[in-house]
């Protein structure tokens, strides 16, 4: 068992003005809670080999998995890698989880993400770019598994597979017998790179095996299914930043079956869900051991998209 806070952050800016809001619980308690979900992901079929630290492990899994999903690996940057050792440096010595810094308080770098980004060094080359932030705290110090729990996190998770990211930098503080934050900041310099128009990619992906059944809902701020806690395995789709993804439909079937009760996350209906991606989350965890089936119809950018893909839960 091992504690997790879990908090995201996702901004874009374009010609240098900020034009979508902040999720991430900036004005929320921090969440502290049990979490028995370590499916010890290591194990999985190609995935990177551990070096026993907690930011690089962090960092070769979201590649691992982006390259699942079909999008390029994040390069790793050095600046960034400031930019976030200094943001978790600085809720470690806090003792808070928390995307804004406070003038005067230890370790301080700067109020908001794009503020400790020009502390660290790093200068954005194009007008038109992005960036976002994950950050988590738990009482366990593997990357690993710090990264695996704010990719099922589904808010993180729109933020982890934004397919314009390009770059990405990591940083870890712990607490002895305490607390480990884990932080990544992730940027595009150039919002012309991504996918490109029309297409999409989609979490789990098509043929996944060992898929998680269930989601703790209450873990992650803000909490995208209030009022319950554990959930299905979130499933999710994902275009460029900028784009308008567009719902018809949306489903998912234990194979044979009828489709689930689930809860639709969209720009339309949700304010912390990107323009550019969607979600369904199952509102009873999934049966282990079981073949699904999952079916997305919409459009993006007016560009139709009927998508049928499956994956099976461990």
């Amino acid at each position: 068992m091992r504690q997790q806070r879990l908090f995201s952050l996702l901004c874009s800016c374009m010609m240098a003005f900020l034009l979508s809001a902040c999720g991430g619980g900036g004005a929320s308690s921090p969440v502290s809670t049990s979490s028995s979900v370590v499916p010890n992901a290591v194990t999985e079929p190609g995935a990177p080999a551990l070096t026993g630290n907690t930011a690089i492990d962090g960092f070769n899994w979201f590649n691992f998995r982006r390259v699942q999903l079909g999008l390029g690996a994040l390069d790793h940057n050095s600046l960034l890698d400031v930019a976030a050792q200094a943001h978790s440096e600085y809720q470690k010595s806090n003792d808070t989880i928390t995307h804004e810094q406070t003038v005067g308080k230890p370790g301080f770098t700067g109020i908001n993400l794009i503020d400790r980004l020009r502390a660290a060094g790093y200068g954005f080359s194009a007008t038109n770019y992005a960036y976002g932030e994950v950050i988590s705290s738990t009482g366990d110090r593997s990357g690993v598994n710090a990264a695996e729990d704010l990719i099922t996190a589904i808010y993180h998770r729109f933020v982890i597979f934004e397919p314009r990211f390009k770059q990405a930098g990591v940083g870890a503080a712990s607490v002895n017998q305490g607390y480990t934050y884990f932080t990544t900041d992730l940027v595009a310099d150039n919002l012309n790179v991504g996918l490109g128009a029309g297409k999409i990619v989609v979490y789990p992906t098509d043929g996944q095996k060992n898929v998680l059944t269930l989601f703790n809902s209450n873990y992650e701020s803000p909490d995208p299914v209030p009022g319950k806690d554990i959930v299905g395995f979130p499933l999710s789709v994902h275009a460029d930043l900028g784009s308008l993804l567009k719902v018809q439909s949306f489903t998912l079937s234990l194979k044979g079956g009828p489709p689930l009760a689930s809860l639709l996350l969209s720009s339309a209906t949700d304010n912390q869900t990107p323009t550019s991606a969607a979600a369904l989350i199952p509102l009873d965890p999934l049966v282990g051991g079981s073949n699904y089936d999952a079916r997305f119809i919409g459009s993006v950018d007016g560009l139709a998209i009927d998508k049928s893909w499956s994956f099976s839960t461990r």
